[in-house]
């Protein structure tokens, strides 16, 4: 079998196991309610889910962020970072951890920001001397930021289902996020001091060349403050009518596979519901004497409907935003987590000489990153909900 079957047949079944949902979700509904109220129900709800206008944001999330790979976006920020931190201990991955950061404010995707940023960044980690695991596993990790730093997909499809404000959601995802980028910047610096060989210094930069790299990145302030990346790159030059329609293209097809998915997980939380499980289940689960953080944890993050029973001393909608964030971030621990982690083998398709081995050796660090900030988060709720209190 050849490289192309592989890859045909893969797809193909990546196609089959998101029909597996909704067949699964649609049998279950028909079991308990009958084929006629199953194909009533999917009428109304393919109809009333996908002609909301709310749903609109997530093709131009999609679409924002391939802009904005094609316009270049992701080397002028990884060229800023590196002119003012490529110097530090193991200053070249916390510059990429930075552009992640950055780069993520503008595409949404964690996915795309692991690719675009590998293209820029590894080749220079590699260049300078940077272990392989090292190199990898900071590139992994730091395409995570691509969801948790606001704007993110899985926050936008997370609010349409609880029907919470989008708005208050990224608000309540920028401390988070910033505590990530910092974690991630504290475990490369561990890592250089107990590795020393395995991130060099690079030449430090004089002012004029950070004042200079500083200033190839006021286009990217003003797509996340205008939120016009396309119109942006077209000005720039870095987008010909070529990258438009790949980009339009490649926006479509993601967004089909999205509605797809979403279309099969509202036919299976349905099916769930008509069996009353979720309810069954909080009572039963509600009754257990223990401390509710330790529900929290053992559940997450599968059941909203039994977060709300019970009682954090928090209001409805503070729950819902602070375990939206929490699953935002269990989310972001599934991508990098040996052995399937899905930015994981992203990265070491795009570093085929670097064996598998060595990425999971190099990523570790940033998972029990991700497991102190996810616990310090279930145990301080304010950190999600202090910033939308004040609006």
């Amino acid at each position: 079998m050849s490289d192309f079957d592989i890859g045909l047949a893969m797809f193909a079944a990546a196609l089959v196991l998101i029909a597996l949902r909704m067949l699964v979700g649609g049998v279950g509904f028909a079991t308990i309610g009958g084929w006629d109220r199953l194909f009533a129900t999917l009428n109304s709800m393919t109809f009333s889910r996908f002609s909301s206008d709310t749903l609109s944001v997530i093709p131009l999330f999609l679409l924002m962020g391939d802009f904005a790979t094609k316009g270049g976006m992701n080397r002028a920020l990884f060229g800023c970072a590196r002119a003012w931190m490529g110097h530090w201990r193991g200053g070249l991955a916390v510059a990429t951890i930075g552009g992640c950061a950055a780069f993520g404010a503008i595409c949404g995707s964690s996915l795309a920001t692991a690719a675009t940023m590998s293209q820029v960044a590894g080749p220079e980690m590699r260049r300078h001397g940077y272990s392989n695991a090292l190199t990898t596993g900071t590139l992994a990790a730091g395409g995570t930021l691509g969801i948790l730093i606001p704007p993110g997909v899985i926050l936008v499809i997370y609010a349409i289902y609880t029907e919470m404000s989008i708005g208050t959601l990224f608000v309540a995802a920028v401390i988070p996020g910033l505590i990530a980028t910092a974690g991630y910047m504290v475990v490369v610096n561990i890592y250089a001091r107990l590795y020393p060989a395995s991130a060099p210094p690079a030449p430090r930069m004089s002012y004029r060349e950070r004042f200079r790299a500083t200033g190839e990145v006021w286009p990217v302030a003003l797509v996340f403050i205008l939120v016009v990346t396309g119109i942006l790159a077209v000005t720039l030059g870095g987008m010909r009518w070529q990258g438009l329609r790949e980009s339009l293209l490649s926006t479509t097809v993601t967004t089909g596979l999205i509605f797809v998915v979403l279309l099969g997980a509202e036919l299976f939380s349905a099916a769930l519901a008509l069996s009353r499980l979720p309810s069954e289940l909080s009572a039963v689960v509600a009754t257990f004497d223990v401390a509710p953080i330790v529900i929290l944890l053992l559940t997450l993050p599968i059941f909203i409907p039994l977060m709300l029973s019970l009682d954090f001393g928090l209001g409805r909608e503070q729950v819902l935003v602070w375990f939206g964030i929490l699953v935002l971030m269990s989310v972001e621990v599934g991508m990098i987590s040996p052995p399937f982690g899905l930015n994981l083998f992203v990265i070491n398709a795009m570093a085929k000489d670097v064996p598998m081995g060595e990425t999971y050796r190099g990523v570790m660090g940033f998972v029990a990153s991700d497991f102190v900030r996810i616990i310090l988060l279930a145990l301080v709720p304010a950190l999600a909900l202090w910033l939308p209190g004040l609006w």
